[in-house]
């Protein structure tokens, strides 16, 4: 069945599906009064609902009961330093189908895509979208947050609670099962992974002085997407009910 977003603000005996959504329905899938849909909020909430009404530019749906999923324990944060190409689209997609909280971009000291200015809300608003499609086809109820691009160094002394991570090459780095399987009650992580080329020696040394464990993933040296995604997996696969 298919699935769309409708906002909180838009739940009630009135909700209507408009904008982006409302010509998806429409005009692509071509749905039609009577025709049945599932509409999710992004906090959790979804429902079925079937379709009273079709105009150029918003749908009108009847709900039905609403289901409450809770959030995944624990919520993961994946703060991810932006690879080049199209590849932070990919990332965005499958770190929601592993069920993070938010994402946070990071431009690093080796980042080869440089996202400032004009461009920083533009991109934001992409990976936004990205992650909205990631959710409706993988029945993803909560909406992982986007933020917007930060500087590495800017944004470290803010990245507080919980567990805090980061991915490493250097010496020393630990391994990721064990650090997750020594790290208790967790209700929070946060996954740090670097850019092509890894961090630079200082941006390493000051996330373990901001209190992030230096975590190896392995002999074999993987692309920062992967890192991620193993990452993710590894520590959604620890706490997983």
């Amino acid at each position: 069945m298919a699935r769309f977003f409708l906002s909180p603000e838009a739940w009630g005996a009135q909700a209507v599906l408009t904008g982006d959504e409302a010509k998806h329905a429409s005009q692509v899938l071509r749905l039609r009064a009577g025709d049945r849909i599932t509409v999710f909020d992004g906090r959790g909430c979804s429902a079925p609902a079937e379709i009273a009404g079709v105009a150029k530019s918003e749908v009108r749906l009847e709900l039905g009961p609403p289901v409450q999923r809770p959030p995944l324990a624990p919520e993961i944060v994946l703060a991810q330093a932006v690879p080049k190409g199209k590849t932070m689209d990919l990332v965005v997609q499958k770190a929601v189908e592993l069920g993070v909280t938010a994402i946070q971009p990071l431009i690093t000291r080796h980042t080869v895509v440089q996202v400032d200015g004009d461009d920083a809300p533009r991109k934001s608003a992409k990976w936004q979208r990205v992650a909205l499609e990631a959710c409706k086809q993988c029945g993803q109820d909560l909406l992982p947050e986007v933020l917007p691009v930060r500087d590495f160094a800017d944004w470290l002394p803010e990245a507080e609670g919980g567990l805090k991570v980061v991915a490493s090459l250097f010496p020393g780095a630990r391994p990721l099962r064990e650090i997750l399987r020594g790290a208790g009650e967790v209700r929070r992580a946060i996954l740090l992974v670097g850019p092509e080329g890894d961090f630079s020696a200082a941006e390493g040394a000051a996330a373990v002085e901001a209190g992030f464990q230096a975590a190896s993933l392995g002999s074999i040296v993987l692309r920062a997407e992967t890192a991620a995604f193993f990452g993710i997996s590894a520590i959604r696969y620890e706490w997983m009910a």
